[in-house]
């Protein structure tokens, strides 16, 4: 069994290689999507991923593997709108994109080692339906955060909620063998 920090290294050099894939082909189109439209597409991948889970087939060939990579990656995108500064320019080059994706991910990388440390990996005794679950939950609970204008009593926010989410697609990554 691969190590947690390892694999965690290796699907995110996985998912980076695709997002730095999509820039290429694409641009920094993403930088249109205001984050609630980041938190749709998040759901509309989770959602795909459970009703998978639940009817026991598909019709289109994208894997639930690369639906978690893509989880993966609009929490990355979610994570670097929230923190580009408001003056960067629509279009990025690929290293300003490169240095901020690598900021997010080893941002993530610290807080799932910590998380990690404190719950002594309970998540490798979750199943991968469970995982989907949770993500779904966090985004429900992201829809109402952004509902309330950011305007949370007791909660995380946001921020907290796109690292679990990101981190709970790694998981399912590992779990599904990936």
């Amino acid at each position: 069994m691969t190590a947690t920090p390892a694999h965690y290294d290796q699907l995110l050099a996985r998912c980076r290689q695709l997002f730095l894939a999509k820039t290429h082909d694409y641009g920094t189109a993403w930088r249109i999507l205001r984050l609630p439209s980041v938190t749709d597409q998040i759901f509309i991948k989770a959602n795909r991923i459970r009703t998978i889970q639940e009817v026991g087939n598909q019709q289109v060939e994208d894997s639930v593997d690369e639906e978690f990579v893509a989880i993966v990656n609009y929490c990355l995108i979610a994570l670097m709108q929230l923190h580009l500064p408001a003056d960067t320019p629509l279009d990025m080059g690929p290293d300003a994109v490169a240095a901020a994706y690598d900021h997010e991910a080893a941002e993530n990388r610290r807080l799932l080692l910590a998380k990690n440390h404190d719950y002594g990996e309970a998540w490798r005794q979750m199943r991968v339906t469970s995982i989907t679950d949770l993500i779904l939950m966090k985004l429900h609970r992201v829809k109402q955060l952004e509902n309330l204008g950011g305007a949370a009593q007791v909660s995380e926010g946001v921020e907290g909620s796109y690292r679990d989410m990101l981190n709970y697609a790694v998981f399912a990554l590992i779990l599904g063998g990936a």
